[in-house]
């Protein structure tokens, strides 16, 4: 469908693939530009759900439901990129669908966007594609360990990864990634000696305007993210370089929407791209109290053909997610001075499970 480059009057309804945090905050976001929201997902209940009134249930797979749902809204997006490509795709031959169905797809699988990375000449750590078990030893040999074996799509906070320090654990990786995924082939990465990991996002409206945000450091625990803090403590020149990496990115792909690039940085600062996501992110959580323009509005902005936003830091700040139980500290969290405390709305808490954030915002010298 040809999309319109007028932007979106107040008023109008931004549909939101996906139910989870990051279609809330990108609803309440959007309720404050003067936009509604129609979620579509799965589950009868969803934290996004809980923030509008408007919302779908059906299958990503039930066409039906989804030109019910093309109908009813003015633009459709995505929240996470778990979203079959397909269902983008069959949207868009109704309503304009920003990031385009394209971007979905090249982000929802590893191999695709580190591909696309080097075709592009933006370096990345050492990978594979391991089709069968005889591949994944053919590139051991090649990359050596440690390294870790992926299955290439689905999969993240650790989910459907595995750590090989040697070839004996080969057998034991490549059965519990072919649990995890035996419907596409899984990637082998080198492990890199790298000083940080990074990310930046990107956000490019549909007049090919770009704003960035600065890189931000990320600390992770049990391959979940644990902390981002900005600023990140880099060179200038690692950080222009992460920056230009991200439009340049952006401007391939054209697109319309945000993108976050996981980068790391290596000893001798090199930046290596690690992973896309073309939506918001949890890395840019800190945006919401520290930054002129959230990521939210960002990309709101950036889906309703509005102008972007100021992307500045109004002061440096450190997020914190809360796994689990930790959320059930609300109380004591809200105690805190220059705190900000975010649940989402989650009824059940599981190890792991992301139930919200907290950003400490560093106002005091």
């Amino acid at each position: 469908m040809a999309e319109s480059a007028a932007p979106l009057p107040p008023g109008a309804v931004i549909g939101i693939l996906g139910g989870g945090q990051l279609g809330r905050m990108a609803a309440l976001a959007a309720a404050r530009l003067g936009y509604q929201t129609h979620i579509y997902c799965p589950e009868a209940e969803a934290p996004a759900r809980q923030v509008t009134t408007l919302g779908s249930q059906g299958a990503y797979d039930d066409e039906p439901a989804l030109l019910a749902f093309a109908q009813a809204v003015d633009v459709v997006t995505f929240e996470f990129e778990n979203v079959p490509a397909s269902a983008a795709r069959r949207l868009a031959e109704q309503v304009t669908v920003r990031p385009r169905p394209e971007i979905l797809h090249l982000c929802r699988n590893r191999l695709r966007e580190k591909g696309f990375c080097n075709a592009n000449g933006v370096p990345t750590a050492p990978y594979a594609k391991i089709p069968d078990r005889a591949a994944l030893d053919t590139a051991l040999a090649e990359i050596g360990a440690p390294c870790v074996l992926k299955t290439s799509e689905l999969g993240y906070d650790g989910k459907g990864q595995v750590t090989l320090q040697g070839v004996e654990a080969a057998e034991a990786a490549w059965q519990a990634v072919r649990a995890a995924n035996a419907e596409v082939p899984a990637i082998l990465e080198g492990f890199v000696e790298f000083r940080c990991e990074i990310s930046v996002i990107v956000a490019r409206g549909p007049d090919g305007s770009c704003r960035t945000y600065e890189p931000v450091e990320n600390r992770h625990k049990n391959h979940i993210l644990h902390q981002t803090v900005v600023p990140a403590e880099i060179p200038q020149g690692v950080a222009r370089r992460a920056e230009e990496i991200a439009r340049l990115l952006a401007e391939k792909l054209e697109l319309v929407g945000l993108l976050a690039i996981e980068m790391f940085v290596t000893k001798d600062e090199q930046v290596l791209v690690n992973e896309l996501a073309p939506r918001p992110h949890n890395s840019g959580h800190w945006s919401l109290d520290a930054a002129a323009t959230s990521q939210f509005e960002q990309f709101i902005r950036a889906v309703a053909g509005l102008p972007l936003g100021d992307t500045a830091r109004l002061c440096p700040a450190v997020m914190t997610n809360l796994l689990g139980d930790e959320a059930d500290d609300w109380a004591t969290l809200l105690a805190e001075p220059d705190t900000k405390l975010h649940l989402y709305g989650k009824t059940e808490s599981r190890p792991g499970r992301k139930m919200g954030h907290v950003t400490r915002l560093q106002l005091r010298a």
